[in-house]
């Protein structure tokens, strides 16, 4: 019995006047009181000592109807108004002959604590017990009693106050329960949750206000580290098991401790600056694509919403995120845009980038800007001769040499069935030779490890000065290359000869 409990009985004593003082106090007290005799237990507990029982505990939980024994040497003297109102009895005659009514079932369980503390010698005694109304209905019960008088050895009168618990419990029940629903929904949720802790970036945020910063925005152009420094004051609480999978984490303690993995500084600081901004802004709910990485190093892309919790607006030390996987999606976004700027077969970029691009380039005035036009020779006769699995395996093989000598900000198209572009912004003539020669050269070297089919090329090309038109040097380009194409084509045996020796490749 702790000391609440016995101050809270020495006060009920109190008040009923010592139980039989004063019998008007005890019958209206507002609590459930019995007066008890004990002495049949107490007889009990001396023979059970002589029989060389040391454990009562143990030998109750072993032996339960010893419980029951103890329950029938209770004697009820008396109690009060609020007890049989509590246990809907008539009167102190109907609640004895219906004892065994109130004291069943789990009754019995709960009495092997109060039992065991009278055991040890203590003279007052407490503990949580069921009792049950004469109508049958459940009380969880709160037991608080006390020996009375100053003689160790007379049980006879004993005081039990009973307390009503059955509502507060179940109150209690509830709340367990709505807790457990709650851990429940955050644990098995099926995308990723995060609780964190805001309130550190909260105070960074009043710290420069107070030094007079209104536009955010600009603060975090010029201080970029002020971005960095709110990122490593946001303080994990909390993330749930889809969270652990989804970034390749054995336990929380793992991922906690690496975090610097999953949020890299040049992934993560444009989308965490704007976030920083919104929350600047009063934004207190967000949403918004980031990327992310797993332990394992893979990128994950992410739709991330951002909310700090009702009540605590002001502190935001407590913020919900939620994480949803949109990796495939993103994926095959990225699929259907390549497919939609690329020719599938080669992987050069198709005509209507091209003509994107052109357009661009012009209006960016990125001169001197040259323009190469080429066009693969004998692929309808190679299509027709050996089928279009042969052709199309040519237009493979060039697609891969210009792989190899095209890099940005220069690209390479596919813009008809057998011909090419390359629009190379900033380069002037001398330096598109060059690149025409690399191509050359691959071509060359291709030929030299496919015996079946010869790969050959007519090339042609114009550079445009500052404010030409692109679509004028390109026709030139063209022009150029139908140029050269009429040369491999002629009946100059001297001229198809060279041409065979170039790999099948015409000047340009």
């Amino acid at each position: 019995m702790t000391d609440k409990d016995t101050h809270h009985l020495s006060k009920i004593l109190k008040e009923v006047g010592q139980a039989a003082g004063d019998g008007d106090m005890f019958d209206i007290a507002p609590a459930s009181l019995w007066l008890e005799d004990y002495s049949g237990i107490q007889t009990l507990f001396a023979q059970w000592r002589a029989g060389g029982i040391s454990n009562l505990g143990s030998h109750l939980l072993a032996n339960p109807h010893l419980v029951e024994q103890c329950t029938e040497q209770m004697r009820v003297i008396n109690v009060n108004r609020r007890t049989l109102s509590l246990f809907e009895a008539n009167d102190l005659e109907h609640l004895r002959q219906n004892l065994g009514q109130i004291f069943s079932g789990e009754m019995l369980a709960g009495l092997i604590g109060e039992l065991v503390q009278l055991w040890n010698g203590q003279r007052h005694f407490a503990g949580h017990s069921v009792n049950y109304t004469l109508s049958g209905r459940r009380l969880d019960v709160q037991i608080r009693g006390s020996i009375l008088g100053d003689d160790p050895d007379d049980w006879s009168r004993v005081l039990v106050a009973v307390e009503d618990v059955t509502e507060r419990l179940s109150v209690q029940s509830q709340l367990l329960a709505s807790e457990a629903y709650a851990r429940g929904l955050f644990q098995y949720s099926p995308v990723s949750l995060w609780v964190e802790d805001f309130s550190a970036v909260r105070c960074l945020f009043d710290e420069i206000r107070r030094a007079g910063i209104s536009d955010f925005r600009t603060f975090t152009d010029v201080h970029p580290e002020f971005v960095s420094r709110c990122a490593q004051e946001v303080r994990v609480i909390n993330v749930n098991q889809v969270t652990l999978g989804l970034f390749v984490a054995p336990d929380q303690a793992t991922l906690l401790n690496n975090l610097d993995k999953v949020f890299r500084d040049d992934d993560m600081h444009p989308h965490f600056r704007e976030q920083l901004i919104d929350l600047w802004e009063g934004k207190l709910f967000q949403q918004r694509e980031v990327v992310n990485h797993t332990l394992t190093g893979d990128e994950l892309y992410l739709y991330l919403q951002f909310s700090v919790l009702p009540g605590h607006e002001e502190s935001w030390d407590l913020v919900l995120v939620a994480l949803t996987d949109i990796t495939a999606r993103k994926k095959a976004e990225a699929y259907l845009e390549f497919l939609g700027k690329h020719d599938s077969l080669t992987k050069q970029h198709n005509r209507g980038f091209y003509v994107e691009e052109l357009n661009r380039i012009e209006r960016k005035k990125l001169y001197p800007v040259s323009i190469i036009i080429i066009d693969l020779n004998g692929l309808k006769v190679c299509n027709d001769a050996l089928g279009h699995a042969a052709g199309d395996d040519l237009l493979r093989r060039f697609g891969e040499i210009l792989d190899a000598v095209v890099a940005k900000p220069a690209c390479a198209s596919r813009i008809g069935g057998d011909e090419f572009a390359i629009l190379l912004p900033s380069t002037d003539a001398e330096d598109a030779t060059d690149v025409m020669e690399q191509i050359i050269a691959l071509v060359a070297l291709n030929n030299q490890y496919y015996s079946a089919t010869t790969l050959s090329i007519s090339m042609g090309c114009a550079t445009a000065v500052d404010g030409e038109r692109l679509e004028l040097a390109a026709q030139r380009a063209d022009k150029n290359m139908y140029q050269r194409k009429r040369a491999f084509y002629s009946d100059d045996h001297h001229e198809r000869r060279r041409l065979d020796r170039d790999a099948g490749v015409s000047d340009v």
